[in-house]
C-alpha cells in the first residue's frame, strides 16, 4: 500500500510543531517529529559524556542507539532503548547539542533510514529542517513554515516558562541555531523548490493549517 507523505519543514519556533499535530488529526495521519530524533541522539551523546564534537566517537557509539517513537494519546513518545526520554530531550542544552550533532554525515545516515521506514507505515507528516529537500524529496505536499525571529523567540519564551531564562537568552540562543542549521555543509536548512511557503507572523495554528488544507485539496 501506498502512504501519502506531507513534509513541514521550517526554522524552530514557527510553529511546526503544533501545526503539524493539528493538520494529521484533520486529516487522520500520523505525525512524526523528526527533530526528537536528533534530540535523542544528542541526549544519548550527552548522558554517555562523548564530546560532540569528536565525529570518530559519535560514529562508533550510534549502533549502540536504540530509538522508537510510538503514538500515546495523540502524542508521539519517544524511547531510546525501551525508556521513555521524551520528557529529557527538550532542553536548551540538549537543543543545541542537536543543532550540531544533526550537521554530521553519520548522524544523518543513522536516522535516514528509520525516517523512511515509518514513512512507508502509514499516512504521515514529517516535521523537521530537511524532510522535503533530503529526506523525502518525493514527497506528495511540502511545506515551509517561518516566521519573524522575534515573534518566534517570544512562542519559544512562553513555552519554556522559567523565571531563570530571559527572552534575550532565547532570541540569541534561536539566533544562533538559525545560522547552524542554515549554513551547515550536510542537508542544510533551506525551503524545497517545490514547497508550499507560509509565513506564520500573524497567523494563528488553525489559519496556518486552513492554509496548508487547501493547498493539498488544490493539488487533489
Amino acid at each position: 500500500m501506498k502512504t501519502t507523505i506531507i513534509t513541514i519543514d521550517g526554522p524552530a519556533g514557527a510553529g511546526k510543531s503544533s501545526v503539524s499535530r493539528c493538520l494529521a488529526e484533520k486529516l487522520n495521519f500520523t505525525y512524526v517529529d523528526t527533530g526528537a530524533l536528533y534530540r535523542g541522539v544528542a541526549y544519548e551523546i550527552d548522558k554517555c559524556g562523548i564530546d560532540g564534537m569528536d565525529d570518530a566517537a559519535i560514529e562508533r557509539f550510534l549502533p549502540s542507539i536504540s530509538l522508537d517513537m510510538t503514538r500515546r494519546n495523540n502524542q508521539m513518545v519517544l524511547f531510546s532503548s525501551g525508556r521513555d526520554i521524551s520528557g529529557q530531550i527538550r532542553s536548551e542544552r540538549i537543543s543545541m547539542l542537536a543543532s550540531s550533532v544533526s550537521a554530521k554525515p553519520a548522524v544523518r545516515k543513522f536516522l535516514l533510514e528509520i525516517q523512511r521506514k515509518m514513512g512507508k507505515q502509514d499516512n504521515s507528516i514529517f516535521e523537521g529542517r530537511d524532510m522535503g529537500t533530503v529526506v523525502f524529496p518525493e514527497a506528495d505536499h511540502k511545506f515551509y513554515l517561518y516566521a519573524d525571529l522575534s515573534i518566534r523567540a517570544k512562542r519559544r519564551h512562553k513555552e519554556i516558562d522559567r523565571p531563570d531564562v530571559t527572552l534575550g537568552d532565547v532570541q540569541e540562543s534561536m539566533a544562533k541555531r538559525d545560522k547552524n542549521d542554515s549554513t551547515r555543509c550536510e542537508a542544510p536548512l533551506k525551503p524545497a523548490a517545490d514547497a508550499v511557503m507560509i509565513d506564520s507572523t500573524e497567523l494563528n495554528i488553525d489559519e496556518v493549517v486552513d492554509k496548508m488544507v487547501y493547498a493539498i485539496k488544490g493539488a487533489l
